[in-house]
């Protein structure tokens, strides 16, 4: 099979790492039609890349960008059938990943029709979750049988290690946007209540919307056990999981919360980490409390504290917790194995092209 994998996506970004490395993992072909150009610019470089290659793919992926109609113009440049990688809803994080509701102005609507034109015009379209499949369904309208769950996964190529180096402190680490969705602040509350226990430290790594918000909460609790991190490197966060005794999930109590599993998580059990997070519907969907991860109530931190206490006290659940979660990401989370599934549904595609052109 070989795919022409096309838009203005960004190489770096993990869920392209994860599928690019799984489709050459599996032995598929990528012709890669890419641009990096903005407006017109943008349209007219894919359609004469897209044009030197057109009659040697099989099916056309359009990639993970923040341009949301690009899969209407693949479907209208391209006799092949279309797979929109959509990941997550781009308005859903504009209208409500804040925990708030956003009035709904010119650029929320165009995003909204986008969106929904967009899963009309694809063949496919790839999500994240059953979560986001279910809302995409419900939003726009479109049966859920042309979405397919493509779970985020990780591409770690570092062997785990299981010694620590550097430090006698028990961390606790966490890395992310700064959000209300990934709630920061019930990190910090139950930093407030653990700051009694001298070994525990957290690390906060990242900024973003809530950030001097979250960090003024910290200050004005006059926290010791809190360092706060800023943007840094994938590698070096990476660095910092590994150092860690625990590693955080998402805790804010938005409706978006409970859609995502969030790329970290897959990150921190390759990583052979125990991983805290909150008991979402989208969590649940792949992992078991207390097997592979150790769930907490949404957007409560005195539970998040007792949890942390209950991991640092008890070796054996971590160890049982941390390799459970290594097992789930070797059987579940690769990208050799989730690219796997996802090239048994685009030969299917391909086959029902052969078929009706034939």
């Amino acid at each position: 099979m070989k795919i022409c994998y096309f838009g203005d996506y960004n190489l770096n970004y993990p869920r392209n790492r994860v599928l690019l490395k799984g489709f050459s993992e599996n032995g598929v072909e990528i012709l890669e039609c890419h641009s990096d150009k903005k407006g017109f610019s943008l349209y007219w470089g894919l359609f004469w890349k897209h044009w030197k290659i057109r009659k040697k793919y099989d099916v056309l992926i359009v990639a993970q960008s923040f341009t949301s109609d690009l899969a209407r113009f693949a479907q209208w440049i391209s006799n092949k059938k279309v797979v929109w990688d959509a990941f997550y809803s781009f308005y859903d994080r504009d209208i409500f990943g804040d925990g708030s509701v956003v009035p709904q102005g010119f650029r929320q609507r165009a995003r909204w029709r986008d969106e929904r034109q967009s899963c009309r015009a694809a063949d496919l379209v790839l999500l994240g979750t059953e979560e986001d499949i279910k809302y995409f369904s419900e939003e726009y309208g479109i049966p859920k049988e042309k979405f397919k769950k493509v779970l985020a996964g990780a591409d770690i190529s570092r062997i785990p290690s299981r010694e620590k180096t550097g430090t006698n402190k028990f961390v606790i680490h966490f890395h992310g946007n700064y959000s209300l969705l990934q709630g920061v602040k019930y990190v910090v509350g139950a930093a407030k209540i653990l700051e009694g226990c001298m070994d525990i430290r957290f690390n906060l790594v990242g900024g973003g919307q809530t950030f001097v918000d979250d960090k003024r909460l910290a200050y004005g609790y006059n926290l010791k056990n809190i360092k706060f991190i800023e943007e840094v490197d994938d590698q070096k966060v990476l660095d910092l999981a590994e150092e860690a005794d625990i590693c955080l999930g998402v805790f804010g109590n938005t409706p978006r919360t409970k859609r995502v599993i969030p790329k970290k998580v897959f990150a921190a059990i390759a990583l052979r980490k125990p991983v805290i997070s909150a008991d979402t519907p989208a969590m649940r969907e792949l992992f078991i409390d207390r097997e592979n991860i150790l769930f907490c109530r949404i957007g409560n931190h005195e539970d998040l504290a007792n949890k942390i206490l209950e991991l640092r006290n008890d070796e054996a659940l971590r160890e049982k917790i941390a390799e459970g979660g290594y097992q789930l990401f070797q059987e579940r989370a690769t990208p050799k194995v989730i690219v796997g599934d996802l090239v048994e549904k685009l030969n299917e595609l391909v086959l029902v092209e052969s078929h009706s052109n034939g």
